[in-house]
């Protein structure tokens, strides 16, 4: 009698801050393995943001075909939900190509709603979200922040504070729950059909902070002006409450300078960045119980991996 061998499929997930070079070594990656690449960012799949979004450029989508760049409007409402179900209906589809499918991006909700499935919150009642809506609007932004840094200290560490949909969630369920919005996240993986390497990219502080701050300034001679007053008349949808285009909306309306704008964004995607490596308690420097502490994460510095160091682990 002869019995199939069943080989377990591989997602190689690679994540790291903005900034610290996942693109290149996905791609590369996934040449070396001719299969495809899955994107996990959150912003990148509006077509309308490519430049200030650092959307995989047309020639690196020709090296390697992405999934999830670009395939979406701004208007249309999406979230990471909808992001779960749809990739992991394309993933089992590359699956019947490859043994290995690559999934790349900086999106911590996207991320772990792929390799841990997002867990079940109570449903918000008509009241509590009307409440919550009318101290947003006597509030602001301000109020949101300060209620969630005294009901949920742990979710304010690691949240966008600039972010008021994601800010206004938080409240809305740690009201209706009874408890913080945090102890809801259970962090129970959920199945999934194939195996998963997590792959952890990270840089001295130091040095990530100085390539977020150039990519800024070549995001302006590629053209983020420009591509911000296209979208700049549908500035109040929530596809364009972040990074590079707020603060370059502040500027059209005369509330900054050019030269304050980009220096708000540097500053915005540094500290989008220091939230990414709480979230993922990126190790500072290669400290050994660092890398260590999460045995679920392989961590190496961006600057020495090579393409060999990947592969290895599948």
């Amino acid at each position: 009698m002869h019995y199939a061998l069943c080989i377990m499929k591989t997602l190689l997930v690679i994540f790291g801050p903005t900034g610290v070079g996942k693109t290149a070594l996905a791609i590369d990656v996934a040449k070396r393995l001719q299969t495809e690449i899955v994107n996990a960012d959150s912003r990148q799949i509006y077509r309308e943001l490519p430049i200030g979004t650092a959307a995989p450029t047309e020639e690196e989508q020709k090296l390697v075909k992405h999934r999830f760049v670009g395939n979406r409007s701004i208007t249309e409402d999406y979230n990471a939900g909808m992001y779960e179900r749809e990739a992991l209906s394309v993933i089992s589809e590359l699956h019947k190509q490859h043994d290995t499918v690559v999934l790349t991006g900086g999106s911590m909700m996207y991320i772990d709603a792929v390799c841990k499935g997002l867990d079940e919150l109570p449903a918000v009642s008509e009241a509590t979200r009307a409440k919550v809506q009318q101290q947003y609007r006597e509030g602001g932004i301000e109020w949101l922040q300060q209620e969630v840094q005294k009901s949920d200290p742990e979710y304010y560490a690691i949240v966008d504070r600039q972010n008021p949909q994601r800010l206004i969630h938080a409240i809305e369920i740690t009201r209706q729950a009874g408890v913080p919005y945090s102890a809801l996240r259970s962090g129970k993986k959920a199945q999934r059909d194939f195996r998963i390497v997590q792959v952890g990219l990270y840089r001295q502080r130091e040095e990530l902070y100085r390539r977020i701050d150039q990519r800024v300034l070549d995001m302006m001679r590629q053209g983020l002006e420009e591509e911000a007053r296209l979208v700049y008349p549908l500035r109040g949808i929530n596809s364009l409450n972040t990074v590079g285009y707020k603060e370059m909306f502040d500027y059209f309306d005369g509330n900054t300078t050019l030269e304050e704008a980009i220096a708000l964004i540097q500053q915005h995607s540094r500290n989008y960045a220091k939230r990414q490596m709480t979230w993922w308690k990126t190790p500072r420097g290669g400290n050994s119980e660092q890398l260590t502490a999460d045995s679920d994460i392989h961590w190496f510095d961006a600057t020495t991996v090579k393409t060999e160091d990947i592969l290895n682990l599948i």
